[in-house]
């Protein structure tokens, strides 16, 4: 990027929320990159919404839908939600609260298709956002950790290239998350952020590691090379695994 290069920011309200777009470095092709990037969120949400009655998972969910019969992407969605289901112990379902739910995996994985988008128009120095969860490439990147329980601060700030971070908690949407051994709400955490490289499987892992509870999910984060996590307890005690401090800016 050079000096007078102006940065392209786009935002597109989509799946519920707001996805975020910055780009550093726009040349020629990252317009027609962007339109991509946005048609294919809208893709996911017309597949994968449960909000809508006649979406294809919410017709699955009610048995109107043979698995067969659905777009190959639904039944590729859910062997993602199997394999991290096995990596976290169980912690992570696509049935939360019993009802077939994929999100938890989806909505990573379209932040991250949109900025592999950005990438293939030719874009180095990009950072894609959803819900709060966050894809750069480049860098360096400052990451902003909100503080849930004091809104409107933050907690940290996570600076670095190239990263993934995802944060799961109750400050926006209540107890909303659950522990699938037990169907009972987490309630153990105020919120867990993982800082890894790939945002699809990092928003799932923290989805699940809030659920574990601080000690396991410390302890189950540290034993991963690719993750560091910040677990924020309801009485403000901040818990973190060792490498976490590379990321924290000063």
């Amino acid at each position: 990027m050079t000096a007078a290069t102006t940065p392209l920011r786009h935002a597109e309200h989509v799946m519920g929320t707001v996805f975020s777009f910055t780009v550093r470095d726009p040349g020629p092709a990252t317009a027609a990159a962007l339109r991509r990037a946005t048609a294919r969120l809208h893709h996911l949400d017309a597949l994968f919404s449960t909000y809508r009655p006649d979406s294809p998972v919410s017709r699955l969910a009610r048995g109107e839908l043979a698995l067969a019969d659905c777009d190959p992407e639904i039944a590729e969605a859910l062997r993602q939600c199997a394999r991290i289901a096995g990596e976290t112990d169980g912690y992570f379902t696509d049935h939360p609260a019993g009802r077939l739910d994929p999100s938890g995996w989806v909505k990573g994985l379209a932040i991250e298709e949109a900025a592999d988008a950005l990438r293939a128009g030719g874009s180095s120095q990009y950072c894609v956002s959803g819900g709060g969860d966050v894809q750069t490439a480049g860098g360096p990147w400052r990451i902003g950790i909100a503080d849930p329980l004091n809104p409107g601060a933050l907690a940290t700030v996570i600076t670095g290239h190239d990263l993934a971070v995802a944060t799961s908690g109750t400050a926006e949407r209540g107890a909303h998350i659950h522990d699938p051994r037990t169907g009972r709400p987490a309630t153990a955490l105020a919120s867990l952020t993982l800082v890894g490289r790939r945002i699809a499987d990092t928003d799932a892992c923290a989805t699940a590691a809030f659920a574990m509870g601080p000690d396991q999910a410390l302890t189950w984060a540290a034993a991963r090379p690719d993750l560091e996590a910040l677990a924020i307890l309801p009485d403000g005690r901040r818990l973190s695994t060792p490498g976490l401090a590379r990321w924290t800016a000063a």
